[in-house]
């Protein structure tokens, strides 16, 4: 708040009344750089006159000869302090009564004698202008204001200041502010949870209450394949509830790329056909081949024996005997009518 008055003596060229004319402007500037000006002028006549030399004639506003009174009561203000409203004087009493102010803290008019300090239509005694909850004086300092309240800048900071979700202390007049999604920031704060590289106005990933830059955030969380750890970006495949690259997901013998071939596993390594027969499987006793079981594959079986349903023949017709009677001569099995013949 600045206060500046001014004071200057005229007299008129014909009577030589000397009248003493003071004005007090009143300046207030609040936190958010609003001003706010009150500017009173008053009057007063110098003793050294007779009370007939002068007259305020109401319909012309000149001087003559006679009374000069108060516009409002008509009172003389002859030797009296007066204030000059719209070019028209008024005793102090009625100027208080219709155009001073009343203090928005003591209810109480502010008198001429007193300094009024307004702001947004609202007026207060230089003694009544504090901090609505701690009281302190706020002449002549920065205050904000809230609800039709005004407050010193520490509390006004303290109870309805805005805060960074970062680092939770308030935002100051003219800061930056980033914000996402109801959440707040200094811009120093909003960076990055895990490299805490200032973000800006780059592209960010949010998960759950943090905030990640893209390569961070592909960094932790992206899927990594089983095998190499490289995070898949595309064309990945899965197998028991693990991911690949489709290029590492190969058999565990021969390298073989199993992406969209048959495979099978032996614990818990994935095998292509060929290697899983050769390296697993029984053999067919008829063929000696593997018997893999890939594919739904089927066999018999016959004590120790092992044989592909394709392969499983009778030694002498032979005609297929899954499913029938048989009778085995040494390594040899036999439909029934092969084995009579035989023994005939």
């Amino acid at each position: 708040m600045k206060k500046v008055k001014k004071s200057k003596k005229t007299a008129d060229g014909e009577s030589g009344i000397s009248v003493e004319e003071t004005t007090t402007t009143t300046i207030i500037t609040n936190a958010d750089g609003d001003i706010t000006t009150t500017t009173k002028t008053t009057k007063s006549m110098n003793d050294d006159f007779s009370p007939k030399e002068i007259e305020y004639n109401k319909e012309d506003s000149d001087w003559h000869s006679g009374v000069f009174c108060c516009w409002q009561c008509d009172d003389s203000l002859t030797g009296q302090r007066y204030v000059l409203r719209d070019e028209h004087p008024y005793c102090v009493r009625c100027y208080e009564q219709v155009f001073a102010n009343t203090c928005d803290e003591c209810s109480k008019v502010i008198g001429i004698d007193s300094k009024d300090l307004s702001y947004k239509d609202k007026h207060w005694h230089e003694a009544c202008f504090q901090c609505n909850k701690c009281r302190a004086s706020l002449v002549e300092k920065a205050f904000g204001s809230k609800n039709e309240k005004v407050y010193c800048t520490a509390c006004y900071d303290a109870n309805y200041a805005s805060r960074c979700d970062g680092c939770t202390d308030v935002f100051r007049a003219g800061t930056k502010k980033m914000e996402y999604k109801g959440r707040q920031w200094h811009e120093k704060c909003f960076v990055c949870n895990v490299c805490k590289t200032p973000i800006g106005t780059n592209s960010f990933i949010p998960r759950e209450q943090d905030i990640y830059c893209t390569t961070c955030y592909q960094e932790k969380f992206s899927t990594r394949c089983i095998k190499c750890n490289k995070i898949i970006t595309a064309g990945g495949v899965t197998y028991k509830n693990d991911p690949w690259h489709r290029e590492c997901f190969t058999c565990t013998n021969c390298s073989l790329p199993l992406a969209g071939q048959r495979f099978t596993s032996k614990d818990e390594k994935p095998y292509c056909a060929n290697c899983f027969g050769e390296l697993f499987s029984k053999r067919c006793t008829a063929c000696a081949k593997p018997i893999t079981g890939i594919g739904g594959t089927r066999f018999v079986s016959f004590e120790d024996r092992h044989w592909h349903t394709d392969c499983f023949l009778c030694a002498g017709c032979k005609n297929s005997l899954v499913g029938k009677g048989f009778i085995t001569d040494a390594s040899d099995i036999l439909c029934p009518e092969c084995a009579k013949q035989k023994l005939l």
